[in-house]
């Protein structure tokens, strides 16, 4: 079982390269893709110490959902892994999902974590519990899911398809979603990643109310005729709960355009229970 590893990437230099170190030393990498996502520094050239144990492509900036589906197309192997440029790998990560995986003969697997914020490590809430089998109500009310994490089979994005690049953030909530219908997750429970935050560039500091983008891609689940009874009941209950908090956080801080944006999504989100 080989694997292509893809890291996004965009302006980070010292922090790709503990990533990419990582990476190199998971003897199951058969090829390392790293995605240039419209970088204004010279990536390339600050990683051409590695030569040929990776393999460098650049695209205009067109955001990281492009960036990894990028990856996807020029990957060559049949399990495919993703990890952020920021974040960094345990020994022995891979080893160890692909022993589970071929034990459950799944086609997902994900893993524990570590979470270092502003250096310091920091032990994860009760509600980012994380656990295998099938996770489609887990994943509902936040990504329980971590894109460093994963190691998938090619297989799935043919079925279900790949990152929706309309979406700014919550792309992975959106992912895991539609992959969570159809497919039960494996789960490594030993940690196996440090997952790094607290910096500046990370992607949910330029977005405020990141729910906007998890009311979106459950709007779109649900227009999608793809769920059972109690999945639709279970994704139109956690949509409206979103809304109001989103309504009541807009009435606050009198956000107007928020306010008239909730205006058309509850719209059509009462238009679809309604069919």
């Amino acid at each position: 079982m080989s694997v292509t590893v893809i890291i996004p990437v965009h302006n980070r230099i010292k922090r790709l390269c503990r990533a990419i170190d990582s990476v190199l030393c998971q003897p199951e990498v058969k090829e390392l893709v790293i995605v240039d996502d419209g970088s204004d520094i010279d990536i390339e050239s600050a990683i051409n110490h590695y030569q040929d144990r990776l393999r460098y492509v650049y695209q205009k900036q067109s955001g990281v959902s492009a960036a990894r589906n990028r990856g996807i197309d020029e990957s060559t192997q049949p399990w495919i892994a993703f990890l952020d440029s920021d974040d960094e790998w345990l020994a022995g990560k891979l080893s160890l999902q692909l022993a589970g995986l071929e034990r459950s003969r799944r086609l997902i697997s994900h893993t524990e974590e570590i979470w270092i914020r502003n250096g310091i490590r920091v032990n994860p809430k009760n509600k980012h519990f994380k656990r295998g089998g099938f996770i489609f109500n887990d994943c509902l009310p936040l990504c329980s899911v971590s894109p460093s994490s994963v190691l998938i089979h090619k297989d799935v994005f043919s079925d279900v398809g790949l990152f929706d690049t309309q979406l700014p953030a919550c792309e992975d909530y959106d992912l895991w979603l539609r992959i969570a219908l159809r497919y039960e997750f494996d789960f490594v429970e030993q940690a196996c990643l440090n997952k790094y935050g607290g910096h500046e560039d990370q992607l949910s500091r330029k977005h405020w109310g990141m729910d906007r983008f998890r009311v979106q891609a459950l709007d779109k689940l649900l227009r999608s005729g793809s769920l059972s009874v109690n999945q639709k009941s279970a994704v139109q209950a956690t949509l409206i709960e979103k809304l109001r908090i989103l309504r009541l956080g807009a009435l606050k801080r009198d956000n107007a355009e928020l306010l008239t944006w909730l205006d058309k999504i509850e719209f059509d989100a009462k238009l679809t229970t309604t069919l």
